[in-house]
């Protein structure tokens, strides 16, 4: 009878999870709030997964050099959304600390502010690169071909880039209020709007136009713009825990100003993060257009594996910022613990995957031998990182959680500026090849684990106001 009862439970966990229903996460089985928040975390993430995943599927067909101004465009996108989700960091350690004080008035008053915060953000940066779409990709050391095919595809994605901060910080918000599934609604409409519009508008499907690789950027601004129409009507109809009134849009510079000072540590974080992405870019780029390609392609396959763990570490931060709130940091250390193991086991599977099939999985998107085989090489090597890239992404986001985005910002400085670049730049000239990257992506990856995992036991996280 025992048995049937807890499947009962589970079941019913598994509804509550998918259906939004309102819980308070600093009660309870700390598995069960795990699975409840990871759940629809998760399945937001896997479709943005998808859509990636859908996405370079597309574009891949229109060749190589569409191929690689994608990935030169997205390398100078994450600039831009390093400061989105920077500040989405702060969001939802604001959020959840004020929700675990049981103070959702707060609540709502700090989502107000980095709602104002976003918007100035995207007006800075969206207006230059709408106009410099081209000398973008020229900075970035793209052939002529590249900068030919991709110049329209870069100016109209960075220069909407307000859609997509807007969509990062209204889930950031959901986040920390525990409202999962929203945020997974908001994150599969847009994509997948997305997904059917992408093949319509860069073939000109029916009666769309035919807009070649700007069509892909246009599908983009549609589906994740008709998103976050859905947030805000969550917002003013009551569906979330956060109801912005006309009180919560009063602006405050004391919220506002400790918002951003939370959040420079995670803009500091993403920006050495993404910077070394641009670097890593750039080390390639004379390698050629295949080369490029082909580690495109394999970063979108990551990102469909990734994501899905991102979504879990996702729930981390709500837990340990809701559980501080609540004055248990020994529920917060469950929670993280509890998520690690979860991660490590997934992502520990998805490394054998790629181990065994990497070849017909990049050979699914582009026939190019010299593509496949740098994409073949860039999954199998970056993959056998991932038993400790799961407990690595779970560490950064519970100090997150807590407030506390500058103890990830020096993990970031070292393993990526002080290690990954410049072990990427001496393999890549020693061996006179671009596998030298992928080596120095691995080794990175294992050293931020080990980093995290000892300045995670000292436990001063514990101690950030927020």
């Amino acid at each position: 009878m025992s048995n049937a009862n807890d499947s009962d439970s589970w079941f019913s966990i598994i509804r509550d999870s998918l259906t939004g229903k309102q819980r308070d996460y600093t009660l309870g089985s700390v598995r069960k709030a795990v699975i409840v928040l990871a759940i629809p975390m998760m399945l937001e993430m896997a479709m943005e997964s998808l859509f990636a995943i859908t996405d370079i599927y597309w574009i891949s067909t229109l060749g190589k050099e569409a191929t690689a101004a994608v990935g030169l465009t997205e390398s100078v996108s994450t600039l831009i959304y390093a400061v989105a989700i920077g500040l989405s960091m702060a969001l939802t350690a604001t959020v959840a600390r004020r929700i675990g004080e049981k103070n959702a008035r707060g609540a709502s008053v700090a989502a107000a502010q980095g709602l104002y915060i976003g918007a100035a953000v995207a007006v800075v940066t969206g207006l230059p690169a709408f106009v410099y779409g081209r000398e973008i990709l020229q900075l970035m050391g793209a052939e002529a071909a590249v900068v030919e095919v991709g110049a329209d595809y870069t100016a109209i994605l960075l220069g909407t880039n307000i859609v997509i901060i807007y969509l990062f910080l209204n889930n950031a918000i959901f986040r920390g209020a525990g409202d999962a599934a929203l945020a997974m609604r908001a994150l599969w409409l847009g994509n997948g709007i997305n997904i059917a519009l992408d093949p319509c508008l860069i073939y000109g499907w029916g009666s769309f136009p035919e807009m070649g690789l700007a069509g892909a950027a246009m599908a983009t601004v549609i589906g994740r713009g008709s998103a976050v129409f859905y947030q805000f009507w969550a917002f003013y109809r009551h569906k979330s825990l956060i109801q912005l009134n006309r009180s919560s849009w009063s602006i405050d510079t004391r919220v506002i100003v400790r918002m951003v000072r939370i959040s420079l540590g995670g803009i500091l974080q993403m920006l050495i993060a993404t910077t070394s992405w641009i670097a890593l870019m750039r080390i390639l780029a004379p390698f050629g257009s295949a080369a490029l390609a082909g580690y495109t392609i394999a970063l979108r396959v990551i990102l469909f594996t990734i994501l899905p763990s991102w979504g879990l570490s996702n729930a981390v931060a709500t837990l340990v910022g809701q559980n501080l709130g609540a004055g248990s940091s020994d529920r917060a250390v469950a929670s993280v613990k509890e998520a690690g193991v979860f991660n490590m086991v997934f992502l520990t599977l998805v490394m054998v995957a790629f181990l065994a099939f990497a070849q017909p999985i990049v050979e699914i998107f582009i026939d190019d031998p010299e593509v496949v085989e740098m994409g073949v090489i860039t999954l199998r090597f970056i993959s056998l990182a991932y038993p400790f890239y799961a407990w690595g992404m779970i560490l950064v986001q519970a100090f997150n959680g807590a407030g506390d985005t500058m103890t990830p910002t020096w993990i970031n400085v070292f393993c990526f500026w002080m290690f990954q670049i410049p072990l990427a730049w001496m393999l890549s000239r020693c061996l006179m090849s671009p596998t030298g990257v992928v080596w120095a992506i691995l080794a990175s990856d294992i050293a931020m684990a080990i980093v995290g995992g000892i300045l995670f036991a000292r436990g001063m996280w514990k101690e950030k106001e927020v």
